[in-house]
């Protein structure tokens, strides 16, 4: 599904991943973690087509097709759902109307006509109740005044409504409690299919204890050092990412 090769890429001239190569084929979770400035976000902003990353060497690939030329809605529009660390408030906009609008625009992509309102508010219906999610909540404008557990949790909803091929989940677990994280994650495995993958980028090994991964992957200083299984990241949680900078991973 996804095939990075040798992707280097930097902001303002300064290169910050430096030789990634990573394949994720459909079903799969895979976990990146590593220290601050490692460049795992600079990884999923890259994949996602975030404009101010320039890649000077190297492609991404999805489904066999070079997305070096799509932008960052085109890429959506494929399939490739990114949740971010700190989502937008958009006041006046609810959750309802913000998720009718991206569905309708993500089929009038592939040349559909908008979904019928009795279709959509079924839709709407269903993946709430999967995850989880009172019916108030949708009809609150767009992550304003949200707790930060309600940010994350209505990230997910929208990758529920979208059905991507691929999720990158940034720092999902980022200020979250523990219910809040188990609610989330719950969502995410309550997701995962066949023909789906999910990329998720984190600093910590608690979240793998709720969303299992099948690889997990070392980023040190733009490149990927190791990879492994979900014991890898347990080594991590117990020799912390020193163990990283002083060279035993090679």
């Amino acid at each position: 599904m996804l095939k990075i090769n040798n992707l280097h890429a930097g902001v303002e001239g300064n290169e910050i991943l430096k030789g990634i190569n990573l394949e994720v084929n459909a079903g799969e979770i895979h976990a990146i973690m590593g220290p601050n400035g490692s460049g795992k976000s600079t990884l999923a902003s890259v994949i996602a087509g975030k404009e101010e990353f320039e890649v000077t060497e190297g492609n991404v690939l999805l489904d066999g097709q070079d997305l070096e030329d799509s932008a960052p809605e085109d890429r959506a529009h494929k399939g490739i759902f990114m949740s971010f660390q700190y989502p937008v408030e958009i006041p006046g906009v609810s959750v309802t109307n913000f998720m009718k609008t991206a569905i309708n625009e993500s089929r009038k992509a592939r040349g559909l006509e908008d979904m019928p309102a009795n279709q959509m508010l079924k839709l709407i219906r269903e993946k709430a109740e999967l995850l989880e999610i009172d019916r108030k909540f949708l009809s609150r404008s767009l992550n304003e005044g949200f707790s930060g557990g309600e940010k994350k949790r209505n990230e997910i909803f929208q990758m529920a409504m979208l059905e991507p091929k691929l999720a990158i989940l940034d720092e999902t677990d980022s200020g979250l409690d523990i219910d809040a994280l188990r609610i989330v994650a719950n969502g995410v495995n309550k997701l995962k299919s066949k023909d789906n993958a999910v990329i998720i980028i984190t600093h910590y090994q608690r979240l793998l204890d709720y969303i299992v991964p099948d690889y997990v992957h070392v980023l040190h200083e733009g490149k990927i050092v190791k990879s492994g299984t979900k014991e890898l990241a347990h080594e991590l949680e117990a020799k912390g990412y020193d163990w990283i900078k002083n060279g035993a991973v090679v």
